[in-house]
């Protein structure tokens, strides 16, 4: 059974399906063997870089069949670990971070700083209140999780800055201080860390690129950023020789590049695919891209809901199909 085929199935009425019990059984017998055929072991096994994905609490076994790196989706967020101000929710994250170290996969924390999730309870606290919260995160998130790989620092600070930016150094000298500070604290609890920034709109916008380039220069000149972070949403339709050529200039400023949060949306498979061949060569085989990062794959399970890769029946679409031996393809290069 094709992709597309699976779901217009999952429409029909129950009544129907269940009728059909001996299809079913023909179809469960085809998705076994697809299943069994389908090579085991991350995808990007073996590469110098990473191919990730999300994780949620409700994780998937099989994650590690696939993906090489985990960040969690939302249980990293502050506003998803102390919703209630001194309540630290852990739960969901102890999961995730659990599963990645028993299958040896690097942690990327998502995220410290971000004006978006956030806790409402933080906004309304007085400047030196809002300034102890923010340290007081970071150092319990250090403690909890001493062996993280990675950390998205300051999620969109373009787009989104923090209710208690100016609590933190505002503006300031450099025009970024809050951003400075915060990847201060960042370094002093976690000093084995990756640290990164993360912006969208980034690879699609030279104006965009100017400005990150601008503040990633500024932390490097005091020492606080490992890498560059730049998501992948809204690629669909993006121009890949733009792409490639705001990938250089950001390579020019010496720092890894971790390409995140991609997903490429379309409910027609094939669609999809071409969509996937003409713009994933060109973050894969950048020579200053350390990694990249899904952001969801399983249908039901992902934020835009027709970019899945896998189905309702776990039946991969033609661009996990493609992504597979495309990525073991340049292994053998």
């Amino acid at each position: 059974m094709t992709g597309t085929a699976a779901r217009v199935a999952l429409r029909l009425p129950l009544a129907l399906l269940i009728a059909a019990t001996c299809a079913a059984g023909a179809l469960a017998q085809d998705a076994s063997q697809d299943a069994e055929e389908r090579p085991a072991g991350p995808i990007a096994a073996g590469s110098e870089r990473f191919l990730g994905n999300v994780l949620t609490a409700a994780f998937d076994p099989d994650f590690a069949d696939s993906w090489n790196q985990v960040t969690p989706e939302n249980a990293g967020k502050w506003l998803s670990v102390e919703a209630q101000r001194g309540l630290y929710t852990w739960g969901a994250l102890d999961v995730i971070v659990d599963f990645a170290r028993s299958h040896g996969l690097p942690v990327k924390q998502h995220t410290f700083v971000w004006g978006q999730q956030e806790p409402r309870w933080v906004a309304g606290l007085p400047p030196d209140e809002q300034r102890a919260a923010v340290e007081t995160w970071i150092a319990a998130f250090a403690e909890r999780y001493p062996d993280v790989a990675m950390v998205d620092v300051v999620n969109e600070p373009l787009h989104a800055p923090p209710s208690y930016a100016e609590a933190i150094g505002g503006a300031g000298e450099t025009g970024w201080d809050w951003v400075v500070w915060s990847f201060e604290r960042a370094r002093e609890a976690l000093p084995d860390a990756t640290l990164l920034i993360n912006e969208y709109n980034i690879l699609c916008c030279e104006m965009n690129r100017v400005r990150y380039a601008e503040l990633v220069g500024i932390l490097q000149e005091r020492g606080l950023i490992d890498g560059i972070g730049v998501q992948a949403h809204g690629l669909e339709h993006a121009d890949p020789t733009v792409i490639r050529t705001n990938l250089d200039a950001l390579a020019e400023l010496g720092l890894p590049i971790y390409v995140s949060e991609l997903e490429l949306e379309s409910s027609d498979d094939e669609q999809q695919l071409a969509m996937y061949q003409r713009m994933f060569p060109v973050l894969w085989e950048h020579e200053a891209v350390a990694g990249v990062t899904l952001w969801g794959y399983r249908a039901g399970r992902i934020w835009k809901a027709n970019a899945y890769l896998l189905d309702w029946f776990d039946e991969e679409r033609p661009a996990l199909t493609w992504l597979r031996e495309y990525v073991r393809s340049t292994l053998d290069e």
